[in-house]
């Protein structure tokens, strides 16, 4: 049942001290002179205690998904005659995120957690972890949440508004209710209702797409550099990395490590085969997965608009702007 009640940003601080004995709270932080270039900021996940270290005014480069799939996870580690998994932290873990974000939970648990056999890693995290919904005032550069209908959410632990001074929570979990003292109010999560980007999901794919000539001009722009799948929050691949220790090369680790499809060597095969080594096709194959596959086989499209992808390409290379050109194809003008 929700609770929603009104408190001053100190009491919020004092709140989140006290939540910090129990959990570990990760929020988008502004981090100087670590951006793409020397003078810029980079925004994404860390370790918080205050409101005030928590970047809400603009959109984090990096999303959420690497403190449920760690860049590099040791899966287990092994010696030449027994292996033994590695100790897992056991402390609850409460993230601040937004509506897209929170969206692309449900997509990681399908991958990990209904997929086949469940994902005993990723499980261990996830039974551990809350939401903490941050309101959307307005919508950021590229965003098309609005076009994939995740631009808002109601399946949260806490939801969040700020209001000069105050702080409004609603809240949903039972077990947050003992951390937060306030004043009853009413009010709502705000959320974005329009954005300036917008996309239309082609529908109607057949076969021919995949020798379409769109695909060509990625040929000559992209350049395979993975980031769009690396700040993505619904991108799960990963490859397996066995590590010998130098000391004792019958010992040491494997590790599960992001991947990317967009990258050269993705698709490599024992014999030397590979699979998409044009970088039109391996657009072909990520954009196709994100609008189309995904939502044929599990009912929604993988894709939630945090726009993070055109944010981050260096060649500016719209995500956006290439699904629209796949249904201007799908309408007739197949070019």
């Amino acid at each position: 049942m929700s609770f929603k009640i009104s408190l001053s940003k100190t009491m919020f601080n004092e709140s989140l001290g006290k939540l910090k004995e129990e959990y570990k709270i990760y929020a988008p932080v502004s981090m100087s002179f670590k951006g793409r270039f020397s003078d810029t900021d980079s925004i994404r996940y860390k370790e918080v205690g205050t409101l005030e270290e928590i970047e809400f005014d603009k959109k984090s480069h990096f999303s959420h998904k690497e403190v449920l799939l760690p860049i590099t996870q040791v899966l287990f580690h092994f010696t030449e005659d027994e292996y033994s998994m590695p100790t897992m932290d056991k402390k609850k873990v409460l993230v601040f995120l937004r509506s897209c974000d929170l969206h692309s939970i449900k997509r990681i648990d399908q991958i990990y957690l209904k997929n086949g056999e469940i994902d005993p890693y990723y499980k261990q995290v996830r039974d551990r972890i809350k939401f903490v919904l941050m309101g959307c005032e307005k919508s950021f550069r590229n965003c098309f949440c609005v076009s994939m209908g995740t631009n808002k959410s109601d399946d949260y632990s806490l939801g969040l508004k700020i209001d000069d001074e105050q702080v409004m929570l609603d809240i949903q979990d039972s077990e947050l209710k003992n951390y937060f003292n306030g004043e009853k109010v009413e009010f709502e999560v705000p959320f974005v209702t329009e954005n300036h980007t917008k996309v239309n999901i082609p529908e109607g794919l057949t076969g021919d797409v995949k020798e379409a000539e769109l695909w060509r001009e990625y040929d000559k722009r992209c350049i395979a550099c993975g980031k769009c799948n690396f700040v993505c929050p619904t991108c799960t691949c990963f490859s397996m990395q066995d590590i010998f220790y130098k000391d004792n090369e019958k010992n040491g680790e494997r590790r599960r490590v992001w991947a990317s499809c967009e990258v050269k060597g993705y698709t490599d095969m024992a014999g030397g085969h590979s699979f998409r080594q044009k970088n039109g096709d391996k657009m072909r194959f990520k954009t196709l997965h994100k609008v189309y596959d995904y939502n044929k086989r599990f009912g929604y499209h993988m894709c939630v608009g945090c726009g993070r992808c055109d944010d981050a390409c260096p060649q500016y290379i719209s995500f956006s702007a290439c699904i629209n050109k796949l249904d201007d194809y799908t309408k007739g003008e197949r070019k």
